[in-house]
């Protein structure tokens, strides 16, 4: 029916909306892991985890 057009597309456009904010609200929330702190290839001194 093309009397239906209308709101399937205002349907649409609000399942939409609602994904976007469930997707920021989340990514808000949700923070990533905290890296640990590791040694650097930088450093002077590089030791082997190895014994020759």
């Amino acid at each position: 029916m093309p009397q239906m057009a209308p709101l399937y597309w205002l349907y649409l456009f609000s399942f939409f909306l609602f994904s976007l904010t469930l997707f920021f609200v989340l990514n808000y929330f949700i923070k990533p892991f905290d890296k640990m702190p590791s040694l650097s290839y930088d450093n002077k001194i590089y030791f082997k985890p190895w014994k020759l």
